[in-house]
C-alpha cells in the first residue's frame, strides 16, 4: 500500500529510510511546539491582559500541533514530497509584536488577517500565480537560495545552542565562557560535541547519522544531568519519559483560541497592510524553502521546475487557513525539512511520519517539549553544510550571474530572513543584467521584472 501511495521504488527509497527521515525532520522542528505558544502569547503579560482577553497558551500549543499535523498530511498526499509544515518563526513574532503590540489590534483581529491571507493563498495557488513565480526565477538564483538557506539554518543552529550570542558592539560573538553560567557552558560544549559526533557518523556513512547525532547529544545531556553537572531548562528534564497527565490533556483549551477570529476591521487600510505583510513573507519563505530543499534533493527538472508544485503550494495555503481557524499564526513549509532530505527522505512518507508525530504530540507533549535545543542544533549546522554545496553549481566566471547569487546568499543569514534574500537576489539580478545590457541575452521573464518592481515598492512603502 505504501509503495502504491508514495511510489517508493520510483523515488529510489524505502520505508526504513523514509521513517528515519521523518523522525529526523520532526526532532529538528519539534521546538516549534514550545516556542510558538510562548511567542504568540508574549503580549499577554506585556499588556496585562486578564481573563478571556488573554490568548490561552495551552490552546495555542494544541492549535500548533494540530495545524502542523494537518498541513503536513496534505503535503504527503497532495504532493508526495518530504516537506513538513508548521507555524512559521518570524511570522509568529510579527503576529505578536507588530500586529498586536505595535499596531494595537487584538489577537482575534490578527488571526482574522492570517485567515484572509490563507484564503488569498488558496486562490493564488488555484490560478497558478505562485507556480508561475517559482518557474520565473532563474536557476542561478534557485541555487543561491539553497546555499543561502544553508547558511541561515546553520546560523539558527548556532543560536539555538547558544554557541553564537548577542554582542551590542559587534551584533554577534562566540559564547563567552568566562561570563556564562555553568549550565550555559555545558550546553554549548554539548552542542559542539554533537556537531563532531554527527560529522563522524556521516563520514563513516552510518545510516540515520543525523538522527543518531541528535540522540547521542541528548544522551550526553542525560548523563550530565544525572551526574549533577547540568540541569536542563525543559519542563520534565532530559530523562523524564513519564509525562505528568495529572491535570488531564486540557484539550478544552483549544476552544479558547479556535474560531475566535474578528473580521470587524477587514476593510481598513491597516488591516490590508497586515494581510499583505503576512502574504509577502509566507509566499517567499515557502518558495525559498521549496527551491532550496528540492534543489538539494535533485527534485527539480532540467528546466528548474518542481513537478507537482501545485499540490505543495495548496498544502501550504490550506494549512495557513486551517491554522488561523484553529488559533495559530501562518503555517509555512519548514526549512528543517532539509534534515530529513539529507537522511534520504524523498517522498510523502517522510511527511506522513512527521504528521503522525505532530498528532501524537497533542497527547505526549511533555516528552516532545523536553527535546533540548542543544541536541537538535548540531543537525541544523550539519544540514547547513549539506545545503551550501549547491553553490558549486553557480557559474562564478559570469559575474552577472554570480554577484546577484552572492547577494541573495549573504542576505538570508545576515538579515535573518529567507524572503529578504529572495528580494535582494531578484532586484540585483534584474537591475545588474538590465544596466549591463545582458537582460535580453538572459531571457529574463516579464514576471521577474514585475517581482523586482514590487520588491522595491515594498521597501519604499512598507
Amino acid at each position: 500500500m505504501l509503495e502504491r501511495i508514495f511510489k517508493l521504488k520510483e523515488n529510489k527509497t524505502n520505508v526504513k529510510t523514509e521513517v528515519l527521515a521523518g523522525l529526523t525532520t520532526f526532532m529538528t522542528m519539534a521546538y516549534i511546539l514550545a516556542v510558538n505558544p510562548s511567542t504568540m502569547t508574549a503580549f499577554n503579560d506585556i499588556l496585562g491582559l486578564e481573563g478571556s482577553a488573554r490568548m490561552n497558551q495551552n490552546g495555542v500549543f494544541l492549535a500548533t500541533a494540530i495545524a502542523s499535523c494537518l498541513a503536513t498530511l496534505l503535503m504527503a498526499f497532495f504532493a508526495n514530497y518530504p516537506f513538513a509544515l508548521a507555524p512559521g518563526m518570524g511570522l509568529n513574532a510579527y503576529f505578536a509584536y507588530t500586529v498586536v503590540l505595535t499596531m494595537g489590534y487584538s489577537w482575534q483581529v490578527a488571526l482574522a488577517a492570517v485567515f484572509v491571507e490563507g484564503v488569498i493563498f488558496i486562490l493564488l495557488s488555484l490560478t497558478n500565480v505562485r507556480e508561475a513565480i517559482f518557474n520565473s526565477i532563474p536557476m542561478t538564483l534557485k541555487l543561491a537560495v539553497g546555499a543561502g538557506i544553508g547558511l541561515f539554518i546553520a546560523f539558527i543552529g548556532l543560536q539555538n545552542a547558544k554557541i553564537v550570542e548577542n554582542n551590542d558592539n559587534t551584533l554577534v560573538q562566540f559564547h563567552a565562557f568566562k561570563d556564562a553560567s555553568q549550565n550555559a557552558n555545558l550546553s554549548v560544549i554539548l552542542a559542539i560535541l554533537g556537531v563532531i559526533i554527527t560529522a563522524i557518523f556521516l563520514i563513516k556513512k552510518v545510516k540515520g547519522g543525523i538522527l543518531l547525532g541528535i540522540l547521542a547529544t541528548w544522551i550526553l545531556g542525560i548523563i550530565s544531568q544525572l551526574t549533577g553537572l547540568y540541569v536542563v531548562d525543559a519542563p520534565n528534564g532530559f530523562y523524564s519519559m513519564f509525562p505528568d497527565f495529572s491535570q488531564g490533556l486540557q484539550l478544552s483549551a483549544l476552544g479558547d483560541v479556535a474560531f475566535k477570529m474578528d473580521f470587524s476591521n477587514v476593510l481598513s487600510l491597516n488591516f490590508i497592510i497586515v494581510v499583505f505583510a503576512f502574504l509577502f513573507v509566507d509566499v517567499f519563505d515557502t518558495l525559498g524553502t521549496l527551491i532550496g530543499v528540492s534543489s538539494k534533493a535533485n527534485m527539480l527538472d532540467k528546466d528548474g521546475k518542481l513537478p507537482r508544485i501545485k499540490g505543495a503550494l495548496m498544502a501550504d495555503a490550506i494549512g495557513t487557513t486551517a491554522g488561523a481557524a484553529l488559533g495559530t499564526s501562518t503555517v509555512t513549509t519548514y526549512v528543517e525539512s532539509a534534515t530529513g532530505v539529507s537522511e534520504g527522505g524523498r517522498t510523502g512518507l517522510t511527511s506522513f511520519v512527521v504528521a503522525v508525530l505532530f498528532g501524537l504530540s497533542v497527547f505526549l507533549s511533555p516528552i516532545f517539549l523536553a527535546i533540548p535545543a542543544f541536541a537538535t542544533a548540531p543537525a541544523l549546522i550539519i544540514v547547513g553544510f549539506y545545503m551550501i554545496s549547491s553553490i558549486l553549481k553557480i557559474d562564478f566566471a559570469d559575474m552577472s550571474e554570480a554577484i546577484p547569487a552572492f547577494i541573495c546568499i549573504i542576505a538570508m543569514p545576515f538579515m535573518y530572513s529567507i524572503s529578504e534574500g529572495i528580494s535582494f537576489g531578484v532586484i540585483s539580478y534584474v537591475v545588474i543584467n538590465l544596466i549591463t545590457g545582458k537582460a535580453k541575452q538572459k531571457k529574463i521573464s516579464i514576471l521577474m521584472y514585475v517581482l523586482a518592481v514590487l520588491f522595491i515598492l515594498k521597501y519604499i512603502f512598507i
